[in-house]
């Protein structure tokens, strides 16, 4: 890690969960929390995600690798879907935290933080753009990003959970 850096990583929970999984691969929350901190010096990672009563072990495991877990209320659509945007909460926690970090990741592949992602380049606090896969990120976020983007899909021989090396509730 860097020394004297204070980053700070805001992780849209939700996007990076579905996005791997709906490309074959889970991710190792424990890797990928050591690789934030190893990587961009990141000292606080936030994690936006919907509180569902049920998953308590889940944000049990976070926390203890070492997110900081903002929550969402969910609610549930006419078919009986669970919702829990993070996206207001993401991006209010980023400016309530702003002069508090050097610079910031944004963890999502969605366009929707393509004007935070402005401003914080604009405001040179914008480190990288971790989107969880290049296939389905957002174009506006891509292009919005530039040269800040990276795809976490191509680190997944790095940050995927082995069900061979531990159970899945110690990588959930």
């Amino acid at each position: 890690m860097v020394n004297g850096l204070n980053n700070f990583a805001f992780i849209d929970g939700n996007n990076l969960n579905l996005s791997t999984i709906n490309r074959g691969w889970r991710v190792d929350y424990r890797k990928f929390r050591t690789y934030l901190k190893d990587k961009y010096a990141v000292k606080t990672a936030f994690y936006f995600i919907g509180f569902i009563e049920g998953n308590l072990v889940l944000y049990s495991l976070l926390e203890k690798y070492g997110y900081r877990l903002i929550y969402k209320e969910v609610s549930r659509d006419a078919d009986d879907n669970i919702k829990g945007n993070v996206d207001a909460e993401l991006v209010l926690q980023a400016m309530i935290e702003f002069m508090n970090y050097d610079k910031a990741i944004i963890v999502t592949s969605d366009g929707d933080f393509a004007c935070l992602v402005k401003y914080l380049m604009g405001q040179n606090k914008l480190l990288r753009v971790l989107a969880p896969a290049r296939a389905n990120c957002s174009r506006l976020l891509r292009k919005t990003a530039g040269v800040k983007i990276d795809f976490l899909d191509e680190l997944k021989d790095k940050l995927h959970y082995n069900n061979k090396e531990k159970p899945l509730k110690d990588v959930l």
